[in-house]
């Protein structure tokens, strides 16, 4: 089999559970597994200036640029670092756009089965993914198996079919609907680290009231074949679910919920940094700092 026609193989292979479907014991471990329910406690309080400051001095050593939000799912705190400055989405858009799919399918604007065409005239694009050296002009997909790629393996056609069967105005409002303040200003592909972590909420509370849909999209956004950011430094035991983005002119983002004994969101979005690799290396840093901190208050329960 060509090496090409392998990785669509794996690729389908996942869409459609055979790679990555929960086992019984994996089901009863991971929380997004049954009905999620949002953390609520009664600690209010919760000071997360140590937390703050532990990540300024980090990034501050650095020359790259930083954009940072966390929010905690149990008090509901929350904490920004340049959270409202404008930075290249890259491939964290797909996260909003797989959403925008599923609110699509529960409404019954769309079906799963439904297809998609390719033409390579408006959906090529070079990058991530499998469907840019297998799909010729007039090939269908159906929209579960285009959502699937641009998650877990952040296919760039999957996501640009997607986009053109949507509209990109349409998903624009969408994003504009859910709070998003810096959705792709003057067509440029934007956003900012608060504007991801209200899309990734969104997400939660999509999978609260939809757990069908919404788990099944916690189960691809935490089994995606980037997984180095939020989880790399991470207990393999505990899921995150994120999406990853990043390109060659220096840009490494992460955005996610981290599903440990008190679970958080987390968007990380850097700019300027020489190597991607030392980007996401700088991202699964600073997460290690907030997961540390999350594990050090649920002990104290």
């Amino acid at each position: 089999m060509q090496p090409g026609k392998f990785l669509l193989a794996l690729a389908l292979g996942i869409c459609l559970g055979l790679v990555v479907k929960p086992t019984q014991a994996q089901s009863q471990r991971d929380p997004y597994y049954g009905s999620w329910q949002p953390v609520t406690v009664s600690d209010q309080g919760v000071d997360y200036t140590t937390l703050k400051r532990q990540m300024e001095e980090y990034i501050k050593e650095k020359q790259s640029a930083f954009a940072i939000y966390f929010h905690d799912l149990a008090s509901g705190a929350s904490f920004g670092i340049n959270e409202d400055k404008p930075m290249v989405a890259a491939s964290t858009v797909k996260l909003p756009m797989a959403l925008y799919i599923n609110h699509l399918v529960v409404q019954g604007k769309a079906h799963w089965h439904d297809r998609v065409s390719y033409q390579k005239a408006t959906d090529y694009e070079d990058g991530s993914g499998v469907l840019r050296y297998e799909a010729k002009d007039g090939d269908t997909y159906s929209l579960r198996v285009l959502t699937n790629l641009s998650v877990t393996i952040s296919d760039n056609v999957a996501y640009r079919m997607l986009a053109r069967h949507v509209g990109r105005p349409n998903f624009i409002g969408f994003m504009q609907e859910l709070g998003g303040r810096t959705v792709y200003p003057g067509g440029k592909n934007l956003t900012t680290a608060r504007d991801l972590a209200t899309y990734v909420r969104a997400l939660l509370d999509f999978a609260h009231r939809h757990p069908r849909e919404g788990e099944r999209l916690l189960d691809d956004l935490a089994h995606p074949s980037f997984h180095v950011g939020l989880p790399g430094l991470l207990p393999p035991e505990v899921m995150v679910a994120h999406k990853e983005g990043d390109l060659d002119e220096g840009v490494a983002n992460d955005c996610g919920v981290v599903f440990c004994r008190r679970p958080y969101i987390l968007v990380v979005l850097s700019s300027g940094v020489k190597d991607t690799r030392e980007g996401f290396a700088d991202i699964a840093r600073l997460s290690k700092m907030a997961y540390d901190f999350q594990e050090s208050l649920a002990g104290k329960k």
